[in-house]
């Protein structure tokens, strides 16, 4: 909770807000930091409290004051009715999607989805009896065409994890709405800080926690952010899952938290400058940065989106697989990882192929997803620069 001591009503920075948010000191015995709450049981005093339901915590899986903090400064960013911290970003698309459907429902989800997503859709609520459909990320109000009677759930990531589509997400959320659909967006790339689906018209925003928000690779961690009319069922199927983070994983979101914005601006900077950079090297055909002039969607970010994030993609020239091992396998400060919005640099190789079905990726070359991280520039540079040569020699 923040005391607002000045006695004004001007709004707090996003600094501010980061730094003072979700914690009282004088609840913690002073303490600077919400301590990590460990705990299944929580006590009652008396049987009418018991019968009464009243305290605050009621039983250790549905939250205490280590997650409810991280929760008040989630929902504080996304300008949400609430926030439910939840154990992976996966979790955090499961449990929204299922608070949209059941069975004999339809879902319509972005072709340049996270995987894991497009996974939960075709293993998990295709056999529930649900109807999962793909579609081309620049869709736009273009999408009416595919709205069926029974859907009731649009899943849009802007931008998208590999190929980086920016999404018109007030034209998703006017055909979603019209079909009585809810939109959820996907917002882990930019952050709250850059992007604000709510505002646009989104129902639900999800993250994965893991990446930026935590910001040391050191945890998982998912949130949803609702409106207040869809918060009721994303709390009903959370519960009925069991879905819970512990208190020293919500310790370790709080801690990054607390050096999101600095981290944000510093991952925008370096990143663009590496991006820009790339695209004068010999050997690469089109960079994929939505925050660059020469990104086909450029014009609708600076609409939507105040900075970007740490992550792009990078097409190289046709080469064999061979030149793909030559590039990756020596890099001195890049490294291959999953994940992203870490303190180091990552260089992932993409395939891009089952996973594109609304529009297949039909472009040659080899496509290279990096996430920039706190090395020095020039460092950086010079190790691409090495990887360029090599993957050149190999082919």
């Amino acid at each position: 909770m923040i005391d607002n001591k000045t006695g004004t009503s001007a709004p707090l920075s996003i600094e501010t807000l980061l730094t003072h948010g979700g914690r009282n000191p004088d609840d913690q015995f002073g303490f600077v930091n919400t301590p990590v709450y460990r705990g299944s049981t929580v006590l009652f005093k008396t049987l009418a409290d018991l019968d009464a339901q009243r305290q605050h915590f009621l039983y250790g899986r549905a939250g205490n004051p280590t997650t409810e903090g991280v929760e008040e400064i989630i929902s504080a960013l996304e300008g949400a009715y609430r926030t439910q911290l939840l154990p992976s970003g996966l979790a955090a698309i499961t449990v929204a999607l299922l608070s949209c459907v059941e069975a004999g429902d339809d879902v319509l989800i972005s072709d340049s989805a996270y995987e894991p997503g497009r996974s939960f859709g075709d293993g998990f609520l295709t056999k529930m009896g649900v109807s999962v459909r793909y579609y081309e990320p620049r869709i736009g109000a273009g999408l009416a065409a595919l709205m069926q009677p029974n859907t009731r759930a649009v899943l849009a990531e802007s931008p998208g994890s590999l190929t980086f589509e920016v999404q018109d997400i007030p034209a998703l959320a006017k055909v979603a709405h019209a079909g009585g659909a809810k939109l959820i967006v996907d917002n882990s790339w930019a952050s709250p800080l850059y992007h604000q689906p709510l505002a646009l018209g989104a129902d639900l925003v999800v993250h994965a926690g893991t990446k930026m928000f935590v910001g040391h690779s050191d945890a998982f961690a998912g949130t949803i952010s609702t409106t207040e009319a869809a918060w009721e069922a994303v709390s009903r199927v959370r519960r009925l899952l069991g879905f819970f983070t512990s208190g020293d994983d919500a310790y370790l979101v709080a801690r990054g938290l607390r050096t999101l914005a600095l981290r944000m601006e510093a991952h925008k900077n370096r990143t663009l400058e590496i991006a820009r950079w790339l695209e004068s090297q010999p050997e690469v055909q089109q960079v994929l940065h939505p925050g660059l002039e020469s990104h086909p969607d450029h014009a609708l970010f600076k609409r939507d989106f105040s900075g970007s994030g740490s992550l792009f993609s990078v097409l190289l020239a046709p080469a064999p697989r061979a030149s793909v091992a030559a590039f990756v396998d020596q890099m001195r400060l890049f490294t291959m990882g999953y994940s992203w919005g870490g303190y180091e640099s990552l260089c992932l190789p993409v395939k891009l192929g089952a996973n594109r079905t609304a529009k297949p990726w039909t472009k040659d070359g080899n496509l290279f997803r990096l996430h920039i991280g706190f090395e020095g520039i020039d460092d950086l540079k010079a190790d691409l620069v090495d990887a360029m040569a090599r993957y050149t020699l190999a082919r």
